[in-house]
């Protein structure tokens, strides 16, 4: 790729200059609180924002935050994010009341050198998500008013064409930032020639969601293991019973193509974690993958599968995991996405965490994040990259 850098801008002169960085700030939120309650996208752009702070550029933050319906919706606000950024980054971070209105205007006209300012979710102007080119350039247009220079550093962004991320790149002189950088190399090794035996684990909820990265791995990997609701429409091609398991009844001649074509290479659970309803509290055990009670429903691989994946992990060169493996946000059912996640960080293999729920999962069960070589960022860019898809926004960064 001939993709400017973070570097190649930074040799030019920045002191005093606007710079608009694209990040990936969109993180959960404790509906009851508002509060976060997991900042690994916000630490993620550190080092970039950090660059450009200590070379005295006048930083200019925007993102998204979940699914507004382009209008300003209080619970999808920005505000909690400026004050954790400003935490991290141990400097107060002025907050834009708006995206591109007055309050976006005065907030960047009134940086100093090396300040930072956020501006209020992007979602909230119809501009930024529309699908007609005249609506989105117009939002771009406003945007890149805002600056002298644009940052891409919001890896889980780039899949989408959106004014930020696509449009606003032909406005404005534009690098790629620190975290899109080893995100595409890193997805680059995968997609290219990875050392061998190369292991991949993929879990979820659906087979349909990770048909196309199936397809496109498959002849590219030693072994694929799945877990995660997506295993039962794959159990169901094998003629077994899943009871009230999450099932993709129209995915299921597909998995059995799959499972034809694979030659062996595909890894299913043979013990899962039944219960009796899908809730916290829920009655459960342990049963046979190929015959799950009639109204129980699967919500975690069982011990047995855990130790078989372990084994089939240990001397990879390589691991690539996307997906959880069970509901692990319910206690009772997370067991299964905890023991291959530490099996997957006990290894010596160079080992990629696929964004999303896999991320949240490492977090949120309290392991160690550095165990793992990397943690992506975007689940959806990670996985439409590997695909072989062109992801927009990398493209706009290349022209």
């Amino acid at each position: 790729m001939t993709i400017r850098t973070l570097d190649d801008l930074l040799a030019e002169e920045v002191t005093g200059r606007r710079v608009l960085v694209r990040a990936d700030l969109n993180v959960p939120l404790d509906k009851q609180t508002g509060q976060i309650t997991d900042d690994g996208r916000i630490r993620a752009v550190l080092p970039t924002l950090g660059a450009l702070v200590q070379a005295g550029a006048k930083v200019v933050v925007c993102s998204h935050l979940g699914r507004p319906k382009g209008s300003p919706d209080p619970a999808f606000s920005l505000r909690p994010v400026a004050g954790r950024l400003g935490e991290l980054l141990g400097a107060p971070v002025h907050f834009a009341e708006d995206t591109v209105g007055d309050s976006a205007r005065s907030t960047v006209a009134g940086l100093a050198d090396g300040q930072v300012a956020l501006l209020e979710n992007l979602r909230f102007n119809p501009g930024e998500t529309s699908k007609d080119e005249a609506e989105r350039g117009a939002f771009a247009d406003q945007l890149a008013a805002l600056a002298d220079a644009y940052v891409d550093d919001a890896f889980g962004a780039v899949h989408r064409r959106h004014a930020s991320v696509y449009d606003v790149p032909a406005r404005l002189p534009h690098v790629a930032g620190r975290l899109v950088l080893r995100e595409v190399e890193v997805l680059g090794t995968l997609a290219g020639e990875p050392d061998r035996p190369y292991v991949v684990v993929l879990g979820g909820s659906k087979v349909s969601d990770k048909l196309a990265v199936i397809e496109a791995l498959l002849p590219k990997v030693d072994r694929l293991l799945v877990g995660g609701g997506m295993c039962f429409t794959f159990l169901k091609a094998q003629g077994h019973e899943v009871g009230s398991s999450l099932l993709e009844e129209e995915m299921v001649e597909t998995c059995r193509s799959l499972l034809e074509r694979a030659d062996g290479k595909i890894m299913l659970p043979v013990d899962v974690v039944a219960a009796d309803a899908f809730a916290p509290d829920a009655a459960h055990d342990t049963v046979r993958a190929d015959g799950i009670p009639s109204k129980r429903v699967g919500l975690d691989i069982g011990p047995e599968t855990v130790a078989g994946f372990a084994a089939a992990l240990r001397d990879a060169r390589t691991i690539f995991w996307n997906g959880p493996m069970g509901v692990f946000e319910m206690a009772a059912f997370a067991h299964g996405t905890r023991g291959v996640a530490e099996a997957i960080a006990k290894s010596d293999a160079f080992t990629v965490v696929g964004g999303g729920d896999s991320a949240a999962a490492v977090r949120a069960l309290g392991l160690d994040e550095q165990a793992f070589s990397h943690i992506s960022t975007g689940g959806g860019a990670s996985l439409e990259y590997l695909e072989g898809k062109t992801l927009p926004g990398i493209a706009a960064l290349e022209n």
